[in-house]
């Protein structure tokens, strides 16, 4: 439970995962040096002066109780002279406790004159940081000494906290700046491979360490086999259009050139309506074979191209609407011939099997959703992932009154969103009740 709360506060980036692991350690190793080092080192060391400190105040104690009143002045001048002390007997207030907080060696000193010296009242290392005052109550009254903070415990122990500090922060930089250089090919190969996926050749070369070498050789070497494949299907069905055309140019001169009498026409023309049924068909799959893969991509209006879509389908007598629409233009890198095209099978298949289509436009963070939404049959949603598969037509489930077409259309646009790193998805309309198109695009 706790790491999986934890999970949602961790980075997501791999610089971000990474520049965690440098640190958790170098701060957790430095927290553990530091305190250990403190509670160690400098307690043993304000331990050590302590015990000569407790042994020079005994003497302040000793002269104070074992002579005349008379000779206590200048008995603890002599001693102030030769230690470096500043002393004072009498009827003087009591010093009260007080130290930092943060002062660890302070905490020492106390426990220390305490367990060494019977009578101490209090030992104050705040009001003056640099000295340590503190009060002893004698059989002869009240003994007031400050001494050096130095002679105590070691002087500024903050030293090694703020070196450690400076040191970690330098060591810290440079490691991200070396860690930022090995991840770089490791983002420009994501950046590659994202482009890629969108139907763009970005440029790559290799570099990094071997394993991210590794990698980019396997996806240099895939992308060549991926546009290799893409070039041999193009020119493969590109010349089987090519050829299938010749004998259907020439069967179709020879049909006009035919003399045939009146009661034969009737033949003659379901004969020419099976040749341009042909000819769609040739169309169509050269279409599919090309998939716009000589086209660049431009910056485009997505807006623009929804609107336009409309206009045409509207100039070839069909119902369209307007649906949500954003109320600023959407631009995005995109190949407007292809993204028309599989707009354009979208709609054409609303209005081949509904009455009344609605087209939409949606923006998210990170992809646009253009939809196409009929009043149709629609489709069942156990043969939706069948019906993007090329040359597939479920005219079973679909109104076959208006029309047949190849089993191109979805196919189509399913293959352009991917070429633009999206994807199609087949649904059902909430606001017409029938089919759902939603051509995704990544932004």
């Amino acid at each position: 439970m706790f790491f999986t709360w934890l999970k949602k506060y961790m980075p997501r980036g791999l610089y971000g995962r990474a520049a965690l692991i440098l640190l958790v350690p170098v701060v957790v190793i430095q927290l553990v040096v530091m305190v250990t080092f403190s509670q160690r080192y400098f307690e043993d060391i304000t331990r050590q002066l302590m015990r000569g400190v407790v042994a020079e105040l005994n003497l302040y104690v000793a002269a104070v109780e074992g002579i005349p009143e008379d000779q206590i002045a200048p008995a603890l001048a002599e001693l102030d002279a030769r230690l470096e002390f500043a002393s004072g007997f009498g009827t003087l207030e009591p010093v009260a406790d007080a130290r930092p907080w943060y002062d660890v060696s302070s905490r020492v000193i106390a426990a220390v004159l305490r367990a060494g010296i019977e009578g101490v009242e209090g030992v104050d290392v705040l009001t003056q940081p640099a000295v340590v005052h503190l009060s002893i109550l004698t059989d002869a009254g009240r003994l007031d000494v400050r001494l050096p903070r130095r002679r105590a415990s070691a002087a500024n122990p903050h030293q090694l906290m703020v070196w450690t500090l400076f040191t970690g922060v330098v060591m810290t930089l440079i490691a991200a700046v070396f860690l930022r250089n090995q991840l770089r090919p490791i983002r420009q190969l994501a950046r590659a491979a994202e482009s890629f996926g969108r139907g763009e050749i970005r440029p790559y070369r290799l570099a990094g360490a071997v394993e991210v070498r590794s990698a980019g050789a396997a996806f240099l070497n895939m992308r060549a086999r991926i546009e290799r494949q893409i070039e041999q299907r193009t020119l493969m069905l590109s010349g089987v259009s090519h050829d299938l055309r010749t004998p259907l140019t020439r069967i179709r001169l020879g049909l006009a050139m035919l003399d045939v009498p009146p009661e034969d026409t009737k033949d003659i023309t379901a004969m020419q309506s099976d040749l341009d049924e042909m000819e769609r068909l040739i169309d169509a799959f050269l279409a599919f074979a090309r998939s716009d893969t000589l086209e660049e991509p431009v910056r485009l209006d997505l807006c623009a191209l929804v609107v336009a879509a409309k206009a045409k389908a509207d100039r070839a007598g069909g119902q369209v609407s307007l649906g949500e629409m954003p109320d600023h233009d959407v631009w995005l890198m995109a190949r407007p011939e292809a993204l028309a095209r599989a707009l354009d099978n979208l709609v054409s298949n609303a209005l081949r099997y509904g009455n009344r289509t609605q087209l939409s436009l949606r923006l998210f963070e990170r992809a646009v959703v253009l939809s196409v939404e009929d009043d149709g049959p629609g489709i069942e949603a156990s043969a939706r992932e069948r019906a993007l598969q090329p040359f597939v037509r479920l005219d079973a489930a679909r109104n076959q009154n208006r029309g047949s077409g190849v089993g191109l259309g979805l196919a189509i646009a399913l293959d352009v969103a991917r070429r633009h790193g999206g994807t199609l998805r087949l649904g059902v309309s909430e606001t017409l009740g029938g089919l759902k198109a939603d051509l995704v695009l990544a932004r």
